[in-house]
């Protein structure tokens, strides 16, 4: 049986995942193909991988098959992965991913509906303020899809994955001065956007 298995087997029936990095001894038990800590794996960052798909290219059934790729591609990686290093296991992820979406960008252009479920799951109160709540989110989404790729994802994972310019650097294989830049302007832009819809209403 190949490592690859287990990854899938726990990306089908993981359940919610837990908050917080996997200890150095498990992930120890990865790199040696413990298909009990490669579940566990899976379950403690598998919403981190499909909150990240989801939101730079749209929700869809085409996320589960990406997020598979996600740990497929972390698995034959693992042993590469220095766990005493500065980056950790959630953000080196998050690097995997970002390839992934990559390569997915190239076959297909993300929704306009990225950050709709993200804005809607935080709308509480009054009818009235979740409908405003609501309506926002559909803007904010809107305007999002109107982002370039790369804006967009500078702004997902400084927003939504609160990473630090130095981590969406790392994340994104860039300089920390351009990942400074790039969400600079990602949220100059949506600024105007959300400004121009305001204006035609």
């Amino acid at each position: 049986m190949t490592l690859a298995a287990p990854w899938i087997r726990a990306m089908q029936s993981a359940p919610a995942a837990s908050p917080g990095e996997l200890d150095a001894e498990t992930l120890a038990e990865c790199r040696a193909g413990s298909a009990r800590a490669l579940r566990l794996f899976v379950v403690r960052y598998q919403n981190v991988v499909f909150a990240y798909l989801s939101r730079t290219l749209g929700a869809g059934p085409h996320v589960e098959d990406l997020a598979q790729e996600v740990f497929l591609r972390a698995c034959r990686g693992l042993a590469r992965f220095d766990a005493s290093g500065t980056a950790r296991p959630s953000t080196w992820l998050l690097t995997i991913a970002n390839r992934v979406v990559i390569d997915a960008r190239r076959r297909r252009r993300p929704s306009a509906a990225l950050l709709t479920d993200d804005i809607a799951a935080a709308a509480a109160g009054t009818p009235e303020t979740e409908w405003r709540r609501s309506e926002i989110g559909h803007a904010l989404a809107q305007a999002a899809a109107q982002l370039t790729d790369e804006q967009r994802d500078v702004f997902v994972l400084a927003e939504f994955h609160d990473l630090d310019t130095a981590s969406i650097a790392r994340v994104l294989g860039i300089r920390e001065a351009t990942a400074k830049t790039r969400l600079f302007r990602a949220r100059e832009r949506l600024r105007e956007l959300l400004q121009t819809q305001r204006e035609a209403l």
